[in-house]
């Protein structure tokens, strides 16, 4: 693959976990747009994406955002190039190389070989969290910030108004009385889709510290999209979704910081998860949700309670996804003893250091499986 294609699916692949519906087809003419223009030149790529991977208005604001994060510039900026002609200049890559002489008649030159191009973004989806400096750091929260997190749709008692479906005995019934008895179209609807709630479990201990700043915006961004809640847990258990729910990702992570009495402590992960069940689980929040624990796996409690417990989510979740950053390492193994005993009770067992590791993780959230490893329940289902 020619390193402009890793960069433009790299692109592809940040607008999807921003909630855009970029499908194959989308991206087949994508690529063939940007090869038809001038893939060196940070202008046509916009455009063309702009019209092939956008399918609706709400497509608009988040490929902005997601253009802007990936390959640089503010969001500002972003904006007013979809309402004026871009820069003539501006350069897709990060390192640009020597271009050819100009022609007669154009007013640009060309952009550099398709093969030069590099976006530090694309390199940076595949970086652990935890080997990141300052500036990388700065880039992913920008990243970070345009995540969009949705649980796979499920079909509600509520029904809509719909050119298929069963037929609706009362609308049909009001359009005769309105024609006075004379034979009218019949009336259906069809059952509302709506996303399931999804819960986040951070683990903030200390042995997840170089994680839990970048998991809790990404847990900021899957509260922005809706229908999220989200807990911190170490020693103690947090709700922290009012928090989260700043617009701004650094005042959400100010208002988290002070909400939370116990970062970088040690971590009792089945007394917290006993502790959500108890208070907020029987309640409905983890009734036919999506609950996602990100964590190591270390316990400094009884495994048999977490394994216990976890038993008990198991059986009143929809499904049941373990995020592990550590997951990632060679030769890693569930060996430590909260893990191996939390493991028969999950559905999805995947890794959670790095931007591309989050992204797989939206797609198994929303109903894919996308390097996902498949846990065999505790019932044995």
């Amino acid at each position: 693959m020619l390193a402009a294609d890793a960069v433009l699916l790299g692109f592809v692949r940040a607008l999807r976990a921003a909630g855009v519906d970029a499908s194959s087809e989308r991206l087949s003419a994508f690529l063939r747009a940007v090869a038809a223009l001038r893939p060196g030149v940070r202008a046509d790529v916009y455009w063309a994406g702009r019209a092939t991977l956008c399918g609706g208005h709400d497509d608009l604001e988040r490929y902005e955002r997601v253009f802007a994060a990936y390959f640089g510039g503010s969001g500002a900026g972003a904006g007013r190039v979809a309402r004026t002609a871009p820069p003539p200049r501006l350069r897709l890559g990060a390192r640009a190389a020597p271009t050819g002489p100009r022609t007669p008649g154009e007013g640009e030159p060309p952009g550099p070989p398709v093969a030069a191009l590099a976006s530090p973004a694309e390199v940076l989806r595949h970086r652990d969290f935890a080997s990141l400096d300052p500036a990388e750091r700065d880039q992913l929260r920008r990243l970070l910030a345009v995540f969009a997190l949705r649980g796979q749709a499920r079909r509600s008692a509520r029904r809509r108004p719909a050119r298929r479906g069963e037929v609706d005995p009362r609308r049909t019934v009001r359009e005769l009385l309105r024609r006075g008895g004379e034979p009218a179209r019949l009336r259906r609807h069809a059952r509302v889709r709506q996303p399931r709630r999804v819960v986040l479990l951070v683990d903030v201990s200390g042995s997840m510290a170089p994680y839990a700043d970048a998991l809790l915006r990404f847990a900021h961004a899957a509260v922005r999209a809706g229908r999220t809640e989200v807990f911190t847990i170490g020693t103690r258990l947090t709700r922290v979704t009012r928090e989260l729910s700043h617009r701004d990702p650094d005042l959400a992570m100010a208002a988290v910081a002070a909400a939370v009495p116990d970062w970088r402590g040690g971590t009792r992960l089945g007394e917290l998860v006993r502790a959500f069940l108890d208070r907020w689980g029987r309640r409905g929040m983890a009734r036919g949700a999506i609950v996602v624990l990100l964590s190591d796996g270390w316990e400094r409690g009884d495994p048999e309670l977490l394994g216990q417990q976890m038993r008990r989510l198991h059986a009143l979740a929809h499904q049941v996804v373990w995020a592990n950053p550590r997951k990632a390492r060679p030769g890693y193994a569930p060996l430590a003893a909260g893990m191996a005993a939390a493991l028969p009770s999950v559905d999805a067992f995947v890794e959670g250091h790095s931007l591309a590791a989050l992204e797989r993780l939206a797609a198994v959230v929303r109903g894919g499986q996308t390097g996902a490893v498949r846990v065999k329940g505790a019932d044995g289902a």
